[in-house]
């Protein structure tokens, strides 16, 4: 049933068909003239908030509830006259998807830059998977979906790819020194860029459940000499004397296997591959590296301020009243900022100024705000203070 109807009152539901669908608003296109007494209907996947005259006044949790607007039936139409019997008391219903959004593509649109320790100045692509979900309802309404009648998973997916890439470079700049370990390192990584990125999507009111690497791919003949390394790493030395060994019996197995072999070779052969692999029984490396399990922590358990854990819907935490709902959020600091507010109560800083983008003092490409190193150079970005190269987009 529609919500400008004269007489009826609205029964409000949302059943997301497409499984894409983060947010969906009724009604779809504008506003609508939601009577005293609709019915909104909430299920246990969904949160339900409701803007009335242009503000959010109220966030439902499953259930059934009873909306309050001083729209009555035949007589707002009556009084809407001077408007063209269209009522100026204006209401709509966003129903948000709090269900977990799996399979979200992440990665490399271009290679970035890294300084490997070893190797200098290469480029490495990385792709991977994530997972998300909506923890804070009018926080994300309010600071990424506005006035959409529809929000998709598309709509972010891009931007969040970006974000990842770009958290990505900063986490390889700070804690790989060389691509050369990279093989034994992608849970570790995984679960470090995880770490990161959840203030990254806390602002947005959204929490990133689960973050996975794929692959990341340096140059062909980076990955050459990772092979090489990794063959050394067989015989447990990093010296060249092993490194020739090691390729000397490469060589002589492929000629054994040629017409032009003789018959020694194969002798030399059966001697020598024994000896190779007692080399590498006596010098196993003791201290393999552990992979870690990633087993992030969710968000929407735990106050924001205390960091306490609260109910599901609740509206203040019970430790330290702090409110729950949040309808946005300081761009400097991260603090919960009441509506309507000028300045962040934490820092001080405007609530309406927005982060600059930071440019690279070195080759001039912009990055996020708050970027360490430079997704094009690799370089290490100055921070403010730094005399850093901040400009803004106009």
């Amino acid at each position: 049933m529609g919500t400008d109807n004269l007489i009826f009152l609205e029964v409000l539901e949302w059943f997301d068909e497409s499984g894409k669908e983060l947010v969906h608003r009724i009604p779809e296109t504008g506003s609508g003239e939601i009577k005293y007494g609709a019915q909104l209907v909430i299920r246990e996947s969904q949160a339900g908030i409701f803007f009335y005259q242009g503000k959010a006044v109220g966030a439902f949790g499953p259930g059934q509830h009873t909306l309050k607007t001083a729209n009555i039936p035949i007589l707002t139409k009556m009084a809407a006259l001077p408007w063209g019997f269209k009522s100026p008391l204006r209401a709509e219903v966003y129903f948000v998807n709090l269900k977990v959004f799996t399979n979200l593509k992440w990665g490399t649109r271009d290679p970035v830059a890294f300084k490997d320790s070893e190797l200098g100045l290469i480029r490495l692509r990385a792709f991977g998977m994530f997972n998300l979900r909506v923890f804070q309802p009018v926080l994300f309404i309010n600071s990424l979906v506005g006035t959409q009648g529809i929000y998709a998973t598309e709509e972010i997916e891009d931007y969040l790819s970006k974000v990842i890439v770009s958290r990505f470079n900063d986490y390889m700049g700070e804690h790989i020194d060389s691509v050369l370990n990279l093989p034994a390192r992608y849970n570790e990584i995984s679960d470090g860029l995880g770490k990161a990125l959840r203030e990254d999507f806390s602002r947005f009111g959204l929490d990133l459940t689960q973050l996975y690497i794929n692959s990341i791919t340096p140059p062909p003949e980076v990955q050459q000499a990772i092979d090489d390394r990794s063959r050394l790493g067989v015989f447990s030395g990093k010296d060249m004397n092993r490194l020739m060994q090691m390729k000397a019996a490469m060589a002589m197995e492929k000629a054994s296997e040629s017409n032009s072999g003789a018959a020694g070779m194969d002798v030399g052969l059966g001697l020598m591959i024994p000896a190779m692999f007692s080399q590498y029984a006596l010098s196993k490396d003791k201290n393999e590296d552990k992979e870690t399990e990633f087993s992030p922590k969710g968000l929407s358990s735990a106050c924001q301020e205390c960091q306490n854990p609260v109910p599901d819907y609740a509206r203040f935490c019970p430790h330290c009243g702090h409110q729950q709902v949040v309808f946005t959020r300081c761009a400097n600091c991260g603090k919960n900022l009441t509506p309507n507010a000028k300045f962040c109560s934490r820092c001080g800083h405007s609530a309406e100024e927005k982060p600059l983008p930071l440019f690279c003092s070195k080759c001039g490409s912009e990055n996020l705000a708050d970027s360490r190193y430079c997704n094009q150079c690799g370089e290490k970005l100055k921070k403010t203070g730094e005399r850093s190269e901040v400009r803004g987009q106009g």
